[in-house]
This record gives structure tokens, sequence and C-alpha cells, in this order.
């Protein structure tokens, strides 16, 4: 399973997800100096967004021995964290003045670019396993 570039790709953009469940999105410095920080977990669309990309990231590095299903999971899952760092930058720009935001909020555009490349690495590997199956018939 782990002999392919394309599940480790896929692992690393799974990691990327599920530390999100453990890091700070921002922090709200107050008037007296305390701060204030916000989790990915405490907001429910944030939360619902992280628990989809785990469950299509779990799903497309278990369909290892079927690569084109791998390279479709693979793209919904790059398209779902695409549209969760949308999600994100909207937040962003929306308190930029009030809050003070963490490098994880790019955490979803990486395992997007991530899950691109696997994609293509498993559509690669689906059409040289049939261009050596009609070779040899």
């Amino acid at each position: 399973m782990w002999q392919r570039i394309q599940t480790l790709y896929l692992g690393i953009a799974t990691a990327l997800i599920f530390s999100m469940f453990f890091c700070t999105f921002a922090t709200i410095i107050g008037p007296d100096g305390s701060d204030v920080t916000i989790r990915y977990s405490e907001k429910l669309s944030y939360l619902t967004l992280m628990i989809m990309l785990i469950t299509s990231h779990i799903a497309a590095t278990a369909s290892f021995k079927a690569f084109f299903l791998q390279a479709r999971v693979a793209m919904i899952a790059s398209l779902m964290a695409i549209g969760f760092q949308i999600w994100l930058g909207v937040d962003i720009l929306r308190f930029m003045d009030e809050m003070t935001f963490h490098i994880t909020a790019l955490f979803p555009l990486a395992a997007a670019v991530l899950n691109i490349m696997a994609a293509r690495r498993a559509l690669v590997e689906e059409m040289t396993i049939t261009a050596v199956k009609s070779m040899k018939s």
C-alpha cells in the first residue's frame, strides 16, 4: 500500500487535515491584553468540513488497488479542500482587523495540492497498467 507515491501524498494530506482538529484557527487580543483562542473544532461548519475531508482521504487511501476510483475520490477531496479554503479565506477577510490568524489556515490548500498530485499519479499508473496489458495481448 505505501509503495506508491500517491498513497504517501494522500497520507500527508490526511495528516494535515487531522492536525487541524487540534490546532488554533485565530487569536483575539482583548483590550486588556488577554488572549482568546478560537479552534477549528469549535465552529460547527469547520468541524463538519474537516470530518468530510478526513472521510474522503481515508476512502481514497483505502482504494489503493483501484487506481481510477482512487483518482476520482482524491479529486473530490481536492474540490472539498478548495471549498474549505475559500470558506476560511472569507472568514479571514471578514475578521482581519479583529483577529490574528495562524498558518494552519493554509492547510486545506496544501491538502488540495497533494490530492491533485495523488489523483494525477493514480491516473498515470492506471494508464500504464492498461498500456502494458494491451501490449501483452
